[in-house]
């Protein structure tokens, strides 16, 4: 029953996150957004006190239940592991802790991150991690599914979904997320939790307060036949049935061990208890020679259709995604004349941080890089940074930064600042918003078709929210010369309307520089 338990809630858990991060319309945060602020590390970072004391006290009570249910990755791992189940039964077998790795590595994350060289902290955080795969993977599948679904209703004339642009955010943090999932479902295949119990900085932290759980996975040395079942059915490789041990730092209490032994000598107990005389919980005893009975478990044989439809299902899971996001966008032509030439990203001298970030450092500071924020900019305007930057590849790299090719930041949206679960965007009304500045903008007059007198344009100034920029003749004398556009650097919020709006390409006329620290105006 607890194991049912868990597995239900563990989907729960699962399922939930997932369409927080494929959802690109905004409507399932109000229902689901709790789950990314009860991760364990976004909470630490937005100093969630409350969230962070339950999901310790859970700890203490159950052991490492949170890698088994609330954890999006762990639970991704345990599926690949079902999986590679379904292909070889008791695959699993006993091995020690890799406490040269797995210590040193909570070490590096740990001055990572108090360093702000979020790159780092970045690839090992577990929550992170399954995000970008979420965003990156599954997501642009997601947004082709729902085209598929627009172009059938909009046959019958129904508007029940509209159609989105599915195009390629970040080729690097794209590689980055393929290959981390290739190297879980090799990992999960092949030996179950290694990544989780090696690598993970969350499990490495969980693991000193699990070896005082009052709930413990035990064995009763007086049922215990010596089968190995319960061994070679640990995702963990935690159990050695031959001394009767369990390393409590790495069990997430799965309940597999309970489930495989025939003979109920496994359960999760408060404390070792005594049923009969000379029955024991063994706390790293043995069985005597005469009590011991060895028994041979039968291995039926397995074909390998199984495995060869997972892994085929897999290769062609991984071959949609990459045709779906490397797909290259069709010409847009203007009346099927002229080609129109797509818009280029400038090169910034400062990066742009959303509004709510407060300054580059703080978010630097924060971010985990999870692309939630990514995932539900409705305007394409945040994207992952590296590409569209100059941020460095250590404290930058995977963290938002704006963009205004394909939008601009609407003064009225919030939706960055409402889903980030680590407080490295600041929750904002839309007062607030419209008021933080968080960069300027600079006019090139040497592109600008209406200071170079080839047309009468003012799209930047007829168009900026902050009504921050006019139109003034470049000689004031002379009221017929030609306009170029002005910026009052004090009213000016950031907000690239006119940098998206400037029809010159490929690079406006006018672009936006960003502030290293935000302020109020």
């Amino acid at each position: 029953m607890l194991r049912k338990i868990r597995i239900t809630l563990a989907a729960v858990f699962f399922i939930g996150l997932t369409l927080l991060f494929l959802d690109f319309t905004g409507t399932l945060h109000a229902l689901l957004g709790w789950m990314s602020k009860v991760q364990f590390w976004p909470a630490v970072l937005a100093i969630n006190v409350v969230v962070v004391v339950v999901l310790i006290a859970l700890t203490l009570v159950f052991g490492r239940i949170y890698c088994s249910v609330i954890c999006p990755l762990g639970v991704m791992q345990d599926l690949f592991g079902w999986l590679g189940k379904k292909a070889k039964k008791n695959r699993y077998t006993y091995s020690k802790e890799v406490a040269w790795l797995r210590y040193p590595l909570l070490v590096i994350f740990i001055v990572a991150l108090l360093a702000g060289i979020g790159s780092v902290f970045q690839l090992l955080e577990p929550y992170s991690a399954f995000g970008r795969i979420a965003t990156m993977l599954l997501q642009p599948l997601w947004m082709l599914g729902n085209n598929v679904l627009a172009s059938l209703a909009e046959h019958y004339d129904s508007y029940a979904f509209y159609s989105v642009d599915v195009w390629m955010r970040s080729m690097p943090v794209f590689i980055v997320a393929l290959v981390t999932l290739v190297v879980l479902v090799v990992l999960a295949w092949r030996n179950g939790r290694t990544y989780c119990n090696t690598i993970c900085p969350v499990g490495t932290v969980l693991s000193f307060f699990a070896r005082f759980s009052l709930l413990k996975i035990r064995i009763d040395t007086s049922k215990c036949k010596n089968c190995s079942l319960c061994a070679k059915n640990c995702k963990a490789s935690c159990i050695d049935f031959k001394n009767h041990k369990v390393d409590y730092s790495r069990c997430v209490v799965c309940g597999d061990c309970i489930k495989s032994c025939h003979s109920g000598a496994v359960s999760l107990t408060p404390s070792p208890s005594r049923r009969g005389e000379g029955s024991k919980y063994s706390q790293g005893q043995t069985i005597s020679d005469g009590q011991a009975q060895k028994v041979t478990t039968p291995h039926p044989s397995e074909g390998g259709a199984g495995g060869g439809a997972s892994r085929r299902s897999f290769l062609l899971s991984t071959a949609l995604v990459t045709t779906a996001v490397l797909a290259q966008e069709k010409k847009k032509v203007d009346g099927g004349l002229a080609e129109i030439v797509g818009k280029k990203a400038p090169e910034r001298q400062t990066p742009l941080a959303p509004p709510g970030a407060q300054s580059l450092k703080h978010l630097a500071q924060h971010c985990t890089g999870c692309q939630l924020c990514v995932s539900e900019c409705p305007n394409g305007v945040l994207r992952p940074a590296l590409l569209t930057s100059n941020s460095s590849l250590l404290s930058g790299f995977m963290q938002p930064v704006m963009d205004f090719d394909r939008g601009f930041c609407r003064p009225e949206c919030t939706r960055c600042s409402d889903v980030c679960p680590a407080g490295a965007i600041k929750p904002l009304d839309e007062v607030e918003k419209s008021s933080i500045q968080i960069g300027h903008a600079v006019v090139s007059a040497d592109h600008c078709i209406s200071a170079l007198g080839e047309a009468e344009c003012g799209n930047c100034a007829r168009h900026c929210p902050a009504q921050a920029i006019e139109m003034v003749p470049t000689d004031p004398d002379d009221d017929l010369s030609p306009s170029v556009p002005a910026v009052n650097e004090e009213a000016c919020i950031g907000c690239g309307a006119c940098e998206y709006l400037c029809p010159v390409r490929p690079l406006s006329a006018i672009h936006v520089e960003g502030h290293e620290v935000h302020r109020y105006i």
